[in-house]
């Protein structure tokens, strides 16, 4: 029953897991938090000394039990005793139940975040046992080290960024219980430059001979490869969030215009709803994916993933490598050398700056 949404007072909730005998509701994304199957109430559980301590919230409403387990947690906590010394395990599960709970994140970063609470304790084993008042910043600066030669310099910086976030958690839970203010160690530790990436960006001659390459060099999934391809190269989207998800019913033939909606659940990056212009490049691929009888809620790609056979396919004709998000800069890149203005290319991609971040990027052209 792991993934299914369940009615709880009136609302649906998360993925969940039940426990062996049925009678418990847990759910991943939100520690501590159970949910007593038969009532539907429920409860907050925290492991204090090897001791289990679990404790209704009384509510079997999913919001408001967010809220209590917060207020659950904090009074364990104090419930302690004195001279209380907030560990780094206890910051990291106040992290995750605050980020858990923001309504103004989303979901996608949510994940995200839980990911790099994952990184940073795979790569400092040791530290979940640790005190905060024994972490130094000479030991932050040896873990940042250690991490920085295995990831990109912009994944570095998330991964810092999230870990200095948990020691802010565990120091504002140290002031609430004793008044004892220490400063993050991890402040101590510099952010990576983050060099801008010099775009190589292929020639319209290039570019459909990879197309072509991509079809016929794919096996039965190159057809919809290059399809993608095409459709990521004249409408500047993002993959996931956007053109996975367009249907025919966004293609507004009419005004010549594709209406960006993104995922259903989560919407576009920025949450707004855009509209790009349909080139004649895109007028012609979906002149030519549009069947005969097309239902409005159908989507218009049949895959949403190409990043092999765009690799494969660059190979094989000795072209620099393109990821998907370099499709999207070769959109802007095309709308710009065509002379439309670089706030009005933003706009199409979605930006919201009116024009800052596209004209750090494509002012040079």
């Amino acid at each position: 029953m792991t993934g299914k949404s369940v009615s709880t007072g009136g609302k649906e909730t998360r993925a969940s897991k039940l426990s062996i005998d049925g009678k418990w509701r847990s759910f991943p994304k939100v520690p501590h938090l159970l949910q007593y199957v038969s009532s539907g109430n429920y409860f907050g559980r925290i492991k204090i000394n090897g001791k289990v301590i679990r404790h209704s919230l009384e509510t079997n409403v999913w919001t408001t039990a967010k809220l209590k387990l917060v207020d659950f947690l904090k009074e364990q906590q104090t419930d302690r005793g004195s001279e209380h010394q907030t560990s780094f395990a206890e910051a990291l599960e106040l992290y995750r139940v605050e980020i858990a709970n923001h309504t103004g994140v989303k979901p996608g970063t949510k994940q995200f975040r839980g990911w790099c609470c994952q990184a940073i304790t795979a790569a400092w084993p040791e530290l979940s046992a640790l005190k905060l008042k024994d972490i130094t910043p000479a030991a932050c600066r040896e873990w940042a080290a250690k991490i920085k030669g295995q990831n990109s310099n912009q994944y570095f910086n998330h991964l810092l960024g999230t870990f200095r976030l948990i020691f802010d958690c565990g120091i504002a839970e140290q002031v609430r219980l004793e008044g004892e203010r220490i400063e993050n160690p991890a402040s101590s530790v510099a952010r990576a430059k983050v060099s801008g990436k010099q775009l190589k960006l292929p020639e319209p001659d290039q570019f459909r001979e990879l197309v072509k390459e991509v079809r016929r060099g794919s096996g039965g999934w190159g057809r919809k490869a290059g399809d993608l391809i095409e459709f990521l190269a004249y409408s500047g989207m993002r993959i996931n969030s956007e053109a996975a998800h367009v249907t025919w019913g966004d293609i507004d033939l009419t005004r010549q215009e594709i209406v960006v909606r993104g995922d259903p659940t989560t919407g576009t990056k920025n949450s707004e709803i855009r509209r790009i212009p349909i080139i004649a490049d895109m007028a012609a691929l979906l002149e030519r994916l549009k069947p005969e009888s097309s239902d409005p809620c159908a989507r218009v790609l049949e895959c949403d993933r190409c990043y092999e056979a765009l690799q494969r396919g660059c190979a094989k004709l000795g072209i620099q490598r393109l990821s998907h998000h370099d499709l999207r800069h070769l959109f802007a890149t095309r709308c710009i050398e065509a002379g439309v203005d670089i706030p009005t290319v933003s706009r199409w991609l979605g930006h919201k700056d009116g024009g800052g971040l596209a004209m750090k990027v494509y002012g040079h052209l």
